[in-house]
């Protein structure tokens, strides 16, 4: 997998960050629907690819700190396990302008990478299972695919069983 050279706008923090690492990815655009049910299932649909391969970024208050969790589209967050990840006891999805603030990116375009403010970051265990996942490029209607070993490393993630 190749990097793919920036097109008209398509820079956010997420693919900036990618470059500045150096590692492999590709960037996925597709026409984004206001009216979707579902930002990542919308994309896996619109990419033709299978929704266990397309994860969401969640961010969720942990006994008072903002975490992110990476979990299957398919999938939901388990915030108790998400808790339990990061040795704490409560776990609620966080305010919605609480994430886009410290993040710097608006709901439904959420990345693990290239946040304003990096939070600590569980992905979901079955990312170990594929040879490459998508996440958001940091823009709805933009994903980027890379090896999970590379999302895991560049966030500095934990691994565990957070999605039901």
């Amino acid at each position: 997998m190749a990097k793919k050279p920036k097109k008209g706008g398509q820079g956010t923090p997420a693919t900036i960050a990618l470059e500045t690492a150096a590692v492999a990815f590709t960037v996925h655009a597709y026409e984004h629907d206001p009216a979707a049910a579902s930002y990542g299932g919308e994309a896996a649909e619109a990419l033709g690819i299978a929704p266990d391969r397309v994860y969401k970024t969640l961010v969720a208050d942990v006994d008072g700190t903002l975490t992110v969790g990476v979990v299957p589209v398919a999938g939901q967050l388990d915030l108790k396990a998400l808790a339990a990840a990061v040795g704490g006891k409560r776990a609620a999805m966080a305010d919605p302008a609480a994430a886009e603030r410290s993040s710097g990116y608006v709901r439904g375009g959420i990345s693990p990478l290239g946040q304003r403010r990096p939070l600590r970051t569980v992905i979901d265990a079955s990312a170990l299972g594929h040879p490459t996942v998508y996440v958001s490029a940091g823009r709805r209607g933009l994903e980027v695919e890379l090896a999970p070993a590379d999302l895991i490393a560049l966030t500095k993630a934990d691994t565990a069983p957070i999605a039901r």
